[in-house]
């Protein structure tokens, strides 16, 4: 029975927001389609898209044209620092924080990587594309740049390890340290929109990153791509002297 007075489509949204902070439907889940809900509520489909758009400004579910309705889960704080790595930071949140190399390739130093790397315009790289995710849905695409010849095997070695961390160490780089990081916001692309399951033109956090071996030498400059509205940069100065594990 409707309370008097109350717009029916708040009262879906409602009921659905009861559904999603009772754990009804767990953050990534799907989510029943507009036809079921309209039946479900006896309503139409305009109604049910009206109170799912509000779910969505909100930021409790997410809308994927061609997929379907998604709950979503709170938003992942990723501390930075001198020794920040990405699978520990995030890890403590979730055990299933995986790391995939979509590609690899090599190309010339461009002016500004070179300049973050300390290293001549057009200089050899190796870079991988490497999409991380948390309990299986896409939070980050990251484009890695590593200085050739001395990095040339580890794509291999991140395809075995699902970790740069790793990878670096066993190339002879046991620790490494954040030189710089710069951050900024813009609009997902149609391709970063696809890999992360989120709307095309929707926020993504911009971060890039240059990490640095313990002589100083610049070994990498990352690039990453997060689903805005899932991950917020925390900078904590009291984190400078701690260890954050691996990336």
């Amino acid at each position: 029975m409707r309370r008097p007075g109350t717009i029916v489509w708040r009262e879906i949204e409602d009921a659905l927001e009861r559904d999603l902070t009772e754990g009804v439907f767990a953050p990534g889940a799907k989510m029943p389609v507009e036809n079921d809900l309209a039946a479900k509520f006896g309503v139409n489909r305009h109604t049910v898209r009206r109170a799912l758009a509000s779910l969505k400004e909100r930021g409790l579910i997410s809308i994927e044209p061609g997929r379907g309705v998604f709950a979503k889960g709170p938003v992942l704080s990723y501390p930075v620092s001198r020794r920040t790595r990405f699978s520990e930071s995030i890890g403590h949140i979730s055990k299933f924080v995986r790391g995939q190399m979509l590609r690899s390739w090599h190309l010339a130093a461009p002016e500004k990587i070179a300049a973050d790397l300390d290293i001549p315009v057009g200089s050899s790289l190796v870079a991988i594309d490497d999409l991380r995710t948390v309990d299986g849905h896409p939070l980050s695409l990251s484009t890695h740049y590593f200085p050739l010849p001395r990095f040339a095997d580890l794509p291999v070695l991140f395809a075995e390890t699902s970790s740069v961390t790793r990878a670096l160490s066993m190339l002879g780089v046991d620790d490494y340290e954040r030189r710089l990081t710069r951050v900024h916001a813009r609009g997902a692309t149609l391709d970063e929109a696809s890999t992360l399951h989120c709307d095309s033109g929707a926020p993504v956090l911009v971060v890039e990153s240059v990490n640095v071996d313990l002589d100083g030498k610049p070994i990498e400059f990352g690039y990453s791509r997060s689903v805005g509205e899932a991950l917020e940069m925390v900078f904590d100065n009291r984190n400078e002297t701690s260890s954050q594990g691996t990336k």
